[in-house]
């Protein structure tokens, strides 16, 4: 429950435009915060401004921004008790075929945005004893193709979240991560969207060592996104991280989350590979003749053993 004197507190929180972040800044401000919601167009803020939410344009890769959000809290008298570090963009493609281009966006957004509102908001945090929530993902443990990039950079989010929450726990700032599996949001249709556009812009030889595996992948994260969480429930979990008194490091959101991170430190490697496999191969173009067989094999022992359908991650 949010106290009398929570109520009177600051939360930011970036990506609050549409999907987790924009359920997240709702969810905050019903239980008495003053959010200040992060957005990046003019028309999200009108869409999200409401009691309790106080709309700000912010782009995380934008030093000036980054700074203005920082002038805006350290000119508030009110303390601020959490940064709920939310914006994050999804691109899909292999490795080999994905530009450099493309992975330097991705983590631009999805890991040095967050660093950098990061330490412009500590010395704020410092003063309110807040704490940090960092958003990460299922991908942030395990990784599934065509998730280089997006996974590395969640990856990079858990690791440097370690670090900061030994930094900064003796000083009285605490640092929580939240790894949501499956959830309904429209980040999983960009991201379908933008793995379609890279696919179209590999070579020939790319397209015919990779173009089933893209299509398979596409229709993984179109079923799952179907059955996932919804974001009201996935803010809940996120409030409860900045609400409970003593936070654990660590939430997971959605029972496909709960469930992989439970099983996944007791497969080996390879078995994990196999899973992963069998599961896209249910979502590939049918294949003929030795194929068929190898694949429906695969697929057996993928049926045996007891992992979740992986749905699209956050």
């Amino acid at each position: 429950m949010t106290t009398s004197s929570e109520a009177q507190k600051l939360i930011v929180v970036t990506g609050a435009s549409t999907g987790m972040g924009a359920s997240t800044a709702r969810e905050l401000a019903r239980r008495g915060f003053h959010v200040l919601a992060g957005v990046r167009r003019d028309h999200d803020a009108d869409a999200i401004r409401s009691a309790g939410i106080e709309p700000v344009i912010l782009d995380i890769t934008e030093p000036e921004r980054v700074e203005a959000i920082a002038a805006r809290v350290a000119a508030d008298p009110r303390a601020l008790h959490a940064l709920v570090n939310n914006a994050g963009i999804q691109v899909n493609g292999p490795v080999e075929a994905l530009p450099m281009a493309e992975w330097r966006r991705v983590f631009d957004v999805n890991l040095f945005g967050h660093i950098a509102v990061t330490q412009a908001l500590l010395p704020a945090l410092l003063r309110g004893k807040g704490r940090v929530i960092n958003i990460s993902s299922i991908g942030g443990k395990y990784a599934m193709a065509t998730y280089g990039a997006y996974a590395g950079a969640k990856f990079a989010l858990e690791a440097v979240s370690d670090s900061l929450r030994r930094e900064v726990a003796p000083l009285g700032v605490q640092v929580v991560v939240v790894e949501p599996g499956g959830v309904r949001t429209e980040i999983a249709a960009r991201g379908i969207a933008t793995a379609n556009d890279l696919a179209a812009r590999m070579t020939p030889e790319q397209g015919e060592r990779y173009g089933d595996l893209v299509q398979a992948n596409n229709a993984l994260m179109a079923s799952g996104t179907a059955s996932g969480l919804t974001a009201d429930a996935a803010a809940r979990v996120i409030a409860k991280a900045v609400t409970t008194r003593r936070p654990r490091t660590r939430y997971t959101a959605g029972r496909d989350a709960a469930l992989i991170m439970r099983l996944g430190p007791f497969l080996s490697d390879r078995a994990l590979d196999r899973i992963l496999a069998a599961n896209l191969r249910r979502h590939s173009p049918a294949p003929s003749g030795g194929a068929r067989r190898e694949a429906e094999a695969v697929s057996a022992e993928g049926r045996r053993m007891p992992w979740p359908s992986l749905r699209a991650r956050r």
